[in-house]
């Protein structure tokens, strides 16, 4: 069984997600850099930086980082199909994966806190408001140019749920994300609808943001 170190409302309900549709047994612990609890200090023992999510494989060794962890389910766990067969279909499912880590969600960290990227911004709403406004812009026009470099066929991942639906699903919740795409390439919105309307993802992400009553 492996661990799985998440918080509810984060990116480790993408993997959470993968673990139940792949059918891999987990233990999930509960902390996160802004709500510790004792476990937080287990969870910086074996990943120093303190970011979750963290997959504790059953071996031991620790595995950070959403699109490795991913990566590390498709390759132990073949049959799922986590990510698709075909080895140049496969390759840009990697590259959808990488583009989410690399261009969305530094955009979101910069939105949640914009005092650590501009010196002297502690205090200054105005200009807080100025970044967070022209990074929001950005990553929506990211989203855009995910859309289009990666159509779902129905999914991201080809004719099954994987690796990039789940991703792309939790990433493009935040910072006014899907409502943007909604307007902007409902294609890719129409996907996401799918992917969230298996029964499996559906259990998932109804625990993390559950339904407002």
């Amino acid at each position: 069984m492996v661990t799985l170190y998440g918080k509810q409302g984060s990116g480790s309900a993408s993997v959470e997600a993968a673990l139940a549709i792949i059918g891999a047994p987990c233990r999930i612990v509960e902390t996160a850099s802004w709500a510790r609890n004792p476990a937080f200090d287990d969870l910086l023992a074996i990943n120093p930086i303190g970011q979750i999510p963290t997959l504790v494989l059953e071996d031991g060794r620790a595995l950070s980082e959403s699109a490795a962890i991913h990566i590390h389910l498709a390759d132990a766990h073949p049959a799922a199909h986590w990510l698709p067969a075909d080895a140049a279909a496969r390759a840009q499912a990697i590259r959808g994966l990488v583009f989410i880590a690399a261009n969305c969600y530094p955009m979101i960290t910069i939105i949640d806190f914009p005092e650590r990227f501009v010196a002297g911004l502690d205090g200054d709403e105005p200009l807080q408001k100025r970044v967070r406004d022209a990074t929001r812009e950005r990553l929506h026009l990211h989203w855009d140019m995910f859309a289009d470099l990666f159509p779902a066929q129905p999914f991201l991942n080809g004719a099954t749920i994987g690796a990039l639906d789940l991703y792309a699903a939790v990433v493009s919740k935040w910072s006014g994300g899907r409502a943007h795409i909604a307007k902007s390439r409902p294609g890719l919105a129409a996907a996401l609808a799918r992917v969230e309307a298996d029964p499996r993802v559906a259990e998932v992400f109804a625990r993390h943001w559950p339904p407002k009553p």
